[in-house]
Formats: structure tokens, sequence, C-alpha cells
């Protein structure tokens, strides 16, 4: 059987197979039929979407095959994907269904479902919805008509603001100028709303969502635009949101980039000097920078590194007690507050640090110096462990060597594609690409 669900939910392009209308109704049938089962009564489900057009009818569709089956469900409308998380435990509600593809074109679409605890689904639900699925395009199941019951949703909305607002109420941002990019998406409305409570002036782009500009030439994938009009401003800050808003990308005073290794770098000095970087631990990715490691070192603070994924940053973040976990990419958690990467959250967070230490933001990252990074992709024919392959494991042991722990070296397949990656991370540009064509040039004679 195929796999529908990956590391971030069901996704793909709306109106095709998985996210058509058909399919979207057998997923919210397979759902309400399994917590029923579960728990013996009603399932109470809450749904909510990005500004993709697409958006509505899949949201409609899911309440129509999850209301078949006798679910209860309710739509908090548009609202973050750690909105929706919030929302199902706040609620009580049995799951929380988001309707996103994130940073993805506004063609796309997708689902993901929650826990009331926060965490994404377990496997185990997710292969009985893809076994319903694969079932129900072997039969005729009629479609049918479903009102969605948003009558609550500025209710809802609402809600998840204040708790934002009372988790940072001391915070005061008079005569703090900020601009906030929205992607034209789930935060659009939401973020300007947020921000102006603590007093900061708000200059707000990419907030006039049409259905289809979502992330387009916006938001933390095209930073661009917020760079130039933090300048512009003579702004104190920017923050960028992708589509959802679970991941945040920042820019300072100078129109400088700050991203998830320099917020985890910021973040993991104001919780130590608050005696909340519990056992003096960050996570992070096997992207992050070295210059993150290194500052971190310096410190006396640990860093743990995953797998790329938030869901692996998380499954370390509970493994370990950690206080703090992220990726590059601004996908930051706060596990003692959320299970969630929370954009807004995110931003709170450092504009509480900026605050109290009464400092600009480009002053709060000195300490971390990011590193020259060079990545290679090579051909290859087959992806053989590379310890296996002699040649290549001499040459890397070697490179290691020459880094002597001022550099690193990461070497990995492409998930997707015939490539083996180069990754070399050091303190001269032109060296560490000279080492990565190098490498590059072995791997390509052993397994190109």
């Amino acid at each position: 059987m195929k796999k529908l669900f990956g590391t971030d939910g069901m996704r793909g392009l709306a109106g095709v197979f998985p996210l058509d209308e058909k399919t979207i109704e057998t997923v919210g049938r397979s759902l309400a039929r399994q917590f029923a089962e579960k728990l013996a009564r009603t399932p109470r489900f809450i749904t909510g979407r990005d500004t993709r057009e697409s958006g509505a009818w899949i949201e409609k569709a899911f309440h129509a095959g999850a209301r078949s089956e006798g679910a209860e469900c309710e739509s908090a409308e548009i609202i973050t994907t750690p909105g929706v998380a919030f929302l199902t435990k706040k609620f009580a509600f049995d799951a929380g269904i988001v309707i996103s593809a994130s940073h993805n074109p506004f063609e796309d679409n997708g689902i993901k479902i929650f826990a009331p605890t926060g965490k994404k689904f377990d496997g185990e639900t997710e292969r009985r919805i893809e076994s319903d699925i694969f079932e129900s395009q072997e039969s005729r199941v009629e479609s049918r008509e479903s009102e969605v019951d948003s009558s609550k949703a500025a209710e809802y909305q609402t809600a998840y603001l204040d708790y934002l607002a009372e988790e940072f109420k001391d915070l005061r941002l008079e005569n703090f100028k900020m601009i906030v990019d929205c992607a034209n998406g789930a935060a659009s409305t939401l973020a300007p709303r947020l921000f102006s409570r603590f007093g900061a002036e708000v200059v707000v782009i990419n907030c006039a969502p049409d259905g289809k500009n979502i992330n387009k030439d916006c938001g933390s994938l095209h930073l661009e635009k917020l760079q130039a009009k933090v300048l512009e401003e003579k702004a104190d800050f920017g923050v960028a949101f992708d589509g959802d808003a679970d991941r945040s990308l920042f820019v300072d005073e100078q129109g400088n980039l700050v991203d998830g290794d320099a917020v985890l770098w910021i973040m993991a000095q104001f919780l130590s000097e608050h005696g909340r970087l519990d056992n003096q631990t960050v996570v992070a990715t096997v992207m992050s920078n070295i210059g993150l490691e290194i500052a971190l070192g310096a410190r006396n603070f640990k860093l743990l590194r995953t797998a790329v994924g938030d869901k692996y940053v998380l499954e370390e973040l509970l493994k370990t007690g950690a206080s703090v976990g992220g990726e590059q990419s601004g996908h930051i958690i706060f596990p003692q507050k959320s299970l969630v990467g929370d954009g807004m959250m995110t931003t709170l967070f450092l504009l509480e640090s900026l605050y109290e230490k009464g400092k600009s933001f480009s002053e709060m990252i000195k300490g971390f110096t990011r590193y020259p990074q060079i990545l290679v992709n090579v051909k290859v024919k087959e992806k053989r462990p590379f310890e296996e392959v002699i040649e290549i494991a001499e040459a890397s042991k070697l490179l290691e060597t020459e880094l002597d722990g001022k550099g690193r070296l990461l070497l990995r397949y492409s998930g997707t594609e015939n490539l083996a990656r180069v990754m070399i991370e050091g303190e001269n540009q032109m060296q560490i690409e000279s080492q990565a064509n190098r490498l590059a040039d072995v791997i390509r004679t052993s397994l190109g």
C-alpha cells in the first residue's frame, strides 16, 4: 500500500488524488470512525486552514465525511497551524485538523492531524486512514453535502491571541517599530492584532490574501522585500512568517537576515539567564551551522543534532528534556509552551529578550559567527553506505583531520534523487570549496 502521509501530514496538488474531494471525505469518515471506536462516544473535531483558495472546499469535504460517521465538527476558519494545536487542547477537542501546505505555492494543499497534546497523530492512525482511502477507491461512496460550523471562529481566534498575549503580559514595546511580513497567509489578520497589543508600531506587508498569493514572492522564503522595508522604515525589527505561520525568520535593524540558528543562540542565553535552559542543552538538526555549535560550546551549552525535520527535533526535545530546539529554516519549538513550532510565539520570545536587555537586535546576535558553507551535489549510480567504500571513507577521514575541530563535514544522500551531498563548513571559503570538490571527485570516481 502506498504511503500518503509523510512527516508533515498528507500534501499534494489540490483537487488531485489524494487531495480530491472524495478522498478528503474518506479521511473525515475514517478519522471519525476510529475515534468513535476508541472513545465509545461522539468524537469532536476542530479544523483550521490557511488562505489558499482550495482550503474552504477541502474543509467542507472533511466535515461532510466526519459528520457522516456521527462526529461533531467546528471550524476556526483561517488560523495558524499552532493555533489549531492550541485550540484542540484548550477546548478539549479529540483532534485538530489543519488544512495547509505551509510554504508551498497556492496550488498545493494538505492535511495535518493533531492530538490534544499538541503532537501530530501517530502512524497507526494515519495507516488506517490510508487503508480506508485505498478501499474507498474500489467502492462508490456517495458524496454528502455538509455545512461548516464556523459560528465560534472569531471566539477561537481571539482565545489563541489572548493566550499568547497572556504568556508575554509584561512585554512593553512602546517606541519600538517592527515590520511584519504575513506571507499573505494564515497570520495575515492575527499577527497585526497580536503585536499591536504590546504597544509596538506595527507596519504590515503581504497581508492581503486573495487565495492565490500565499507565499508568492513574500514571507519566510523571500526576505528581500522585508529587508528593504526594515531599512526604508528605519525599523527596529522585521519578521516573516510562512503560509501557516509555524515558522518565522527575522531581519535586524541593519537589514541582515537572522535565521533559526541565530534565534537558537539568543534563546539559549535568554533561557539560561532565567534558569530555564534545562540540561544546558539546545536541539538542532544536522544542517545547523557549526558556528552555532562553537558559540554554544563557548558558553558551556551542549548542542544535540537530529535528522532534518521538526518532527525529529521534537522527539529529541521530549527525550532529553531540553527547553528549546529548532531548524535553520525557522521552526523553533519551546516544548514547555507548545509541542508545535509557532512563529508568533518565537517572535514574542525574541522581543521579550530584546526588551529585557535593552539592546538592538544586531547586538543580541554577537558571539555567534556563521561559518562559510559549501554544498556540492554528486550524481551516483548507487547509494552504498559511505563508510563501506574505502576510498570515500579514507578521504573523509583525511578531510576531518584537516578541519581539526574548526569545521564540519556532512556527507549524505538525497532522499529523492541519485545524488550524494557533500556539505562542508569551515573558516575559509576557498579552502572548504577545494576540500568539497576534492571529496566530490572521490565519490564520483567510486560511485558515479
